[in-house]
């Protein structure tokens, strides 16, 4: 079973998390882990919406994952950009081709990683300028190993393409119809 790193940091969009984090669960087919950057796995979100996560960042095997989600919001996007375990594992997931998706706010730490430079991408809005990336724009947007999305309105559509990375279409589908989503 491919196992999914969700990283959640304290004023995270909690929606696009748990969008994204429910999707990938509902295949039965991925081991999604909700892992906090901070000692305690209580994690409040910028609406004051608190989750639980099931790790900390210091007691995962990254070795054992096959992807890294990355929610945004702020602050939680500067909060994850400001995880160094995370940010080198996110390059050393890169170098290995593993799959690296965020949403939001959070593309923008590829792209302060360098890992847009040749890629296609988009972000929230307000992040434009901060992309350094191919090409710009979009709902969602898969180039190679990095999915982008725009923000919480397409969370489902990440999510979905998480599943057809990972998984497949077929099963991205079957999601897609047991939540009623005609995306």
């Amino acid at each position: 079973m491919k196992k999914v790193f969700a990283f959640l940091a304290d004023g995270l969009e909690e929606v696009e998390a748990l969008m994204v984090i429910d999707l990938l669960r509902r295949t039965k087919q991925l081991d999604v882990v909700m892992v906090s950057i901070k000692d305690d796995l209580l994690v409040e979100g910028s609406h004051g919406i608190k989750i639980m996560a099931d790790a900390n960042i210091n007691d995962i095997d990254f070795a054992s994952g096959d992807a890294i989600f990355l929610p945004g919001g702020i602050p939680g996007t500067p909060n994850l950009a400001a995880c160094q375990t995370l940010t080198n594992q996110i390059l050393k997931y890169n170098e290995e081709g593993k799959l690296i998706a965020a949403i939001c706010a959070a593309p923008s730490i590829l792209s302060d990683l360098g890992l847009l430079k040749d890629k296609n991408a988009t972000s929230y809005p307000s992040f434009e300028e901060q992309m350094d990336c191919k090409s710009y724009g979009g709902k969602v947007v898969r180039d190679g190993n990095i999915i982008t999305g725009r923000g919480l309105g397409v969370a489902i559509e990440e999510g979905l393409e998480i599943i057809s990375y990972l998984i497949d279409e077929n099963t991205a589908k079957t999601v897609a119809n047991a939540i009623c989503f005609e995306g």
